[in-house]
This record gives C-alpha cells, sequence and structure tokens, in this order.
C-alpha cells in the first residue's frame, strides 16, 4: 500500500485547495496520510519524542523533591535546622521557578529547545549537585534558589514544545506520558534514598549529602546527551520523511482551524485580557498546592503513621505506581473522548476522599490507603489541566503565553506547600489536609463552572452558524482564513469541554 495517498480532483472537501487562495496560508492541500499510516506517524513521533522529555522530567522532580527523602536521614540535625527552617528551604524553590518560566521560553525560542534544555539540564544537575556539599542552613537557601531558576523554565517550555508536534486531542496523552514521570519520581525517590543513604561515612559525607550529589551527577551527564537526542522542530526533525515533515505540518494546520500562529503583540495582550485563562490559573493553584505538598511530604506523612524512617521510604513507592498508572490512563481515556473537565472534576472528589481518610481516622491502614486516592486524584489533573486550557487557547502565540501564565500560577501553589505540614501540626497535621481539601474543593466547583460554560458557549455558536444556514464542515478555508486573527473567539472554534 502506498505510505501516501494519491490526491485527484475528487478528493473530499476537506482536502481541497482553495482556487484564489487570499496567501500563501491557504496553499495546502491538507493531510493526506490514510488511518493506518498516520498511526505509524504518531508511533514514530511518539518513540522519538516523548521517551527522553519524560526522563529529563522525571529527574527535574527527583531532584526538587528529594529533600522529602533527605530529612529522614539526618538532614535538619546536621544543618542545625529548627522550627519552620525546613518549610522555609522548601519554600524559597517556587518564587525563583515561577520567575524563570516565561524569560526560559523566551530563550529556548531565540536559541532551540534542544540547545536552551541542555543548558538549563547543566546547570540545575551542577545546582542538585552542590546541595550535597552545604555546610550550613543558610547554604542550603541560595542552592535551592539557584535549582528553582534552573529548572523553571523545563514544564512549560516542554508542555509548549509538544503542541508543535501533536494536535489538540492527541496532547494530553503525551503530556501524561511526560508527566507521569513525577510519579515515578516518587516511587524511585523512595527507593534511591533508602539505598544511598547507606552510603553515610563515604568521603566524609552524611548519607542525605549522597542523594543530592548522585542524583545531581546522573543530571549532569545525561545533559551531555540532550543536544543530540531532541528535535528542534517537524521541519529539521532527522527522524522524519520530507513526506512525514509535510504531513505532521498539515495536520497541525488543519486541527488548528487555520487560525494565525505568527508571532504579534496582540496576541499577548488577548491572553492577558482572556478571563478563562484566569479561571484555568485558580483551577490549577488548588491542584499544584496539594501535588506539591504530597510530593515533599509524602515521607514525613506516612512516617508520622507510625512506621519507621526506611519503612517510610519505601512505602511511598507504591502510591506513586498506581498514580503513574493512573495519570497515563486518564490522558488516554480524555484524548479518545475529547474531553476533559468532567475527568478533571471526577479525579478532584478522588483525592477530597484520599484526604478526609487522612484526617478522620487514627487507623494508619486505612489512612495509608488514603495516600493512594491523594496521589492517584492529583496527579492525573496537572497534565490534563494543561491540555484543556491549551486546547481552548486558539493561535499559537496567545497558546504559549496562556500556557506559561496557567504554568506559572501553578507553581506558586509550591510556596503555600512548603508551610502545609509544620512539624508542630505532627503526627495528624489537620491543619495542612484542611487546606489541601479546601484548594481542590475550590478547583472543583471551578471546573465545574468552565465545563458549564463551554457547553452552552459551544452550543450558542452552532445555533448562529445553523441561523446562517452552516455547519463547520461547510465552512470552507477562505471563511476561516477570513477569521483567523480571532482565535478561540472565531466563529468555527469549538471549545473542549
Amino acid at each position: 500500500m502506498s505510505f501516501i495517498k494519491e490526491k485527484n480532483s475528487h478528493d473530499s472537501p476537506q482536502h481541497s485547495i482553495v482556487d484564489k487562495p487570499t496567501s500563501n496560508y491557504l496553499e495546502s492541500a491538507g493531510p493526506t496520510f490514510d488511518k493506518r499510516n498516520t498511526a505509524r506517524l504518531l508511533r514514530k513521533l511518539d518513540w522519538n519524542i516523548v521517551p527522553f522529555l519524560a526522563l529529563l522530567y522525571l529527574l527535574s522532580f527527583l531532584d526538587r523533591t528529594n529533600i522529602g527523602n533527605a530529612r529522614l536521614v539526618g538532614l535538619e540535625k546536621d544543618l542545625k535546622m529548627k522550627g519552620l527552617d525546613y518549610n522555609i528551604a522548601l519554600a524559597v524553590f517556587f518564587p525563583f521557578y515561577v520567575a524563570a518560566e516565561i524569560p526560559s521560553n523566551i530563550m529556548m525560542k531565540r536559541t532551540s529547545p534542544s540547545l536552551w534544555l541542555c543548558i538549563i539540564m547543566l546547570a540545575w544537575g551542577v545546582c542538585m549537585t552542590l546541595m550535597g556539599v552545604v555546610k550550613n542552613f543558610g547554604s542550603l537557601l541560595v542552592v535551592r534558589c539557584a535549582l528553582g531558576l534552573a529548572e523553571g523554565g523545563l514544564f512549560p517550555g516542554v508542555t509548549f514544545y509538544i503542541t508543535l508536534w501533536y494536535r489538540r486531542h492527541e496532547c494530553g496523552l503525551r503530556m501524561a506520558i511526560f508527566f507521569s514521570a513525577a510519579t515515578l519520581a516518587g516511587a524511585f525517590g523512595g527507593l534511591l534514598a533508602r539505598g544511598i543513604s547507606e552510603m553515610k561515612g563515604v568521603g566524609g559525607r552524611p548519607g542525605w549529602a549522597w542523594i543530592f550529589i548522585l542524583e545531581g551527577i546522573v543530571t549532569i551527564f545525561i545533559a551531555f546527551f540532550a543536544k543530540f537526542i531532541i528535535h528542534d522542530s517537524p521541519e529539521t526533525a532527522r527522524f522524519l520523511t520530507e513526506a512525514e515533515r509535510k504531513e505532521v505540518k498539515e495536520r497541525l494546520k488543519k486541527d488548528r482551524t487555520s487560525l494565525a500562529d505568527e508571532y504579534d503583540i496582540k496576541y499577548l495582550k488577548s491572553a492577558l485580557k482572556d478571563w478563562k485563562i484566569y479561571v484555568h490559573m485558580l483551577i490549577t493553584i488548588g491542584i499544584y498546592t496539594p501535588l506539591y505538598s504530597i510530593s515533599l511530604f509524602l515521607p514525613t506523612i506516612v512516617k508520622n503513621m507510625g512506621y519507621t524512617n526506611n519503612a517510610s521510604q519505601l512505602m511511598t513507592v507504591p502510591p506513586y505506581v498506581l498514580g503513574c498508572i493512573t495519570t497515563i490512563t486518564a490522558g488516554y481515556v480524555a484524548d479518545k473522548t475529547k474531553r476533559r473537565g468532567v475527568y478533571m472534576m471526577f479525579f478532584c472528589v478522588v483525592a477530597i476522599l484520599g484526604f478526609v481518610l487522612l484526617i478522620s481516622t487514627r487507623n494508619p491502614h486505612v489512612q495509608y490507603f488514603g495516600t493512594f486516592l491523594v496521589v492517584s486524584g492529583i496527579y492525573p489533573n496537572v497534565p490534563m489541566g494543561v491540555a484543556w486550557n491549551g486546547n481552548n487557547i486558539g493561535g499559537s502565540t496567545k497558546r504559549a503565553v496562556g500556557i506559561a501564565m496557567h504554568v506559572g500560577f501553578g507553581n506558586l501553589g509550591g510556596v503555600i506547600s512548603g508551610f502545609s505540614f509544620r512539624s508542630t501540626d505532627a503526627p495528624r497535621f489537620f491543619q495542612g489536609h484542611g487546606l489541601l481539601i479546601g484548594m481542590i474543593t475550590m478547583s472543583f466547583f471551578l471546573c465545574l463552572f468552565m465545563h458549564l460554560y463551554l457547553v452552552r458557549e459551544n452550543a450558542r455558536r452552532d445555533a448562529d452558524m445553523e441561523r446562517l444556514g452552516l455547519t463547520l464542515e461547510s465552512y470552507s478555508e477562505d471563511q476561516k482564513y477570513q477569521e483567523r486573527e480571532k482565535g478561540d473567539n472565531a466563529s468555527f472554534f469549538r471549545y473542549t469541554v
């Protein structure tokens, strides 16, 4: 069977070429691959793009959260930390992390994804290694700030990078696979910390120091390969044939409903004025606050159920394994059904139930089961929330800004999470669990509001089009071109609900 189906004058309307295009933007004939070859193309993209991105995020999340494991093997005692010192060490990471996001994305565009991601990997790998040689609380704070600055560009950069390769309802699964590395980081973190901590005394360094040093060295080692493994764009991807490059570009253009993708300051202003993005920002901080709270404090929470330090390290692994499976499954189902809001609400309820089990009983078995529900409820909502927001922003520039706003504001939840579980509240942590229940409940109701609004808005646009005797299928490329600068306000744009 031919890899590319031949075109002729009897092609279907969606592949037709406008007779007299207004610009070169309309000159393309559209996607030409059949279903089988499209599936083969997507598998090719997946194998060459997603695994290494997931590895990068695994290292990133592991390096920012392993301080929670180091705490159980003497970090506070050796650095003479007391009171809220540990919480402050967690919190200082996030303002610098957020501050780096937009400038980092700009630098990635001015250079290239492969070069810039390689640079920031080297930077945070060095910072991670230096955490293993700090001598006091002050130096720990300085290195944590630098680590936040170095890591800040990875998540928003890779999230936007994925949208340059996949269509709207293909991004969710890929983002879920990418973000599932965070759950694997939680699982590996406990196992690695348990083993590495046995190096106590080697080189005159404590066990917690070797956790930082070895994981930092691994990051530096992998960073050297990033420049050669990461592909900058479909146009320059070495693993694609010329026909495949053209097909990727045409699929994206058709999926973006002919909206403008060029840079213009008005699209940036459009993102800043869009109230829907601000609602997503609030939804996100309600998800990211418990996300970081659990990733930083789960070993502490399990320990306060009455288990030993070593047992606590190992017992954090199973909830993350389940969370990884749930995250990928949720991304797959959401992409297949082309719906996101209803799934986000469902997982909010799962997480709330988990925190209720943690706060309402002293039974360690019930509490431990609650951690499974918490992880499985929170983690799937992170990539799904980014995909939902990105799906509903029309135009490349507005989408890039909207995603940065979304991720940046959400990561401020990390500052809150640094103080969510205080030592003075042990062992039950009523205030911490209560805070996170409130945050997730806020996200649930905002998701419900957004879902209902988008359903109604789609219905209104359908009715307006019907009154004009038009359908989405009958809308010509020329008609779409006239509205290409309207973004998601274009009459033919339909929201993902």
